[in-house]
């Protein structure tokens, strides 16, 4: 009885649609969990790199020599150095043209800041519908395994003239291992959404911060002396 009732046994003896939608919740599992640890390695990245180039920006160091680093840097930057340097270049660009209105200049930097933030932030984001979608969907789809599968069990045994436990509980359990599958599915994906969003909120609160810090800056600055000594 233990080896018939057997997760292994149970899922090559169910019916062909049963089967279908086990291998189907099976790869989207895998799949998700892949998307998890990618997701879960490119936060910390991320956090490493937007606090290491806080300390930095907070160091002393001058805004022009942050801004030859974050030039030279601009493929392993992080998102907050990388919206550090659209403000800065947008802000030289600006002077270049010999905009000198102080007005002008610190919109025109705050404006390229936000498409900057608003691209990292896209990027940061990836993958995280695909979670929302697994965890809303995956129970739905092994409920529609369960039932396809009991469907079939209850059909095969209309053509028995005495029905007893032992007969109906094979179909049953085969078609439940779909249900069981779903939710093996859901749990991770479900978790690991509400604690990525979590994270993300606070990587975009803490960009946010810096930009309005960083366009403070940049006010004082533009109020107190010539730009140029940035």
């Amino acid at each position: 009885m233990n080896t018939n009732m057997s997760i292994l046994h149970l899922v090559l003896n169910a019916s062909f649609v049963v089967q279908l939608v086990m291998l189907l919740l099976m790869a989207v599992s895998v799949a998700s969990w892949a998307a998890i640890f990618r997701k879960l390695f490119a936060l910390k990245r991320v956090k490493a790199l937007n606090d290491a180039f806080e300390r930095e920006f907070w160091s002393g160091t001058s805004l022009n020599e942050l801004f030859a680093a974050a030039a030279q840097n601009a493929k392993s930057a992080g998102p907050m150095e990388r919206i550090f340097a659209s403000g800065m270049r947008e802000y030289q660009k600006l002077r270049e043209r010999r905009i000198a209105d102080p007005g002008t200049l610190l919109d025109g930097a705050r404006r390229a800041m936000r498409a900057s933030y608003q691209r990292e932030l896209d990027a940061i984001e990836s993958n995280l519908s695909f979670l929302a979608s697994v965890g809303s969907v995956s129970p739905y789809v092994g409920l529609f395994g369960t039932v396809w599968g009991i469907m079939h069990a209850f059909t095969g045994l209309a053509s028995l003239q005495q029905v007893t436990l032992s007969t109906v509980a094979p179909g049953i359990a085969e078609a439940l291992v779909a249900t069981a599958i779903g939710l093996f599915a859901a749990i991770p994906a479900v978790v690991a959404y509400n604690r990525f969003a979590h994270d993300i909120d606070r990587v975009a609160n803490k960009l946010e911060t810096f930009i309005e810090e960083f366009s403070n800056i940049l006010q004082r600055n533009l109020g107190s002396h010539s730009p140029s000594g940035l």
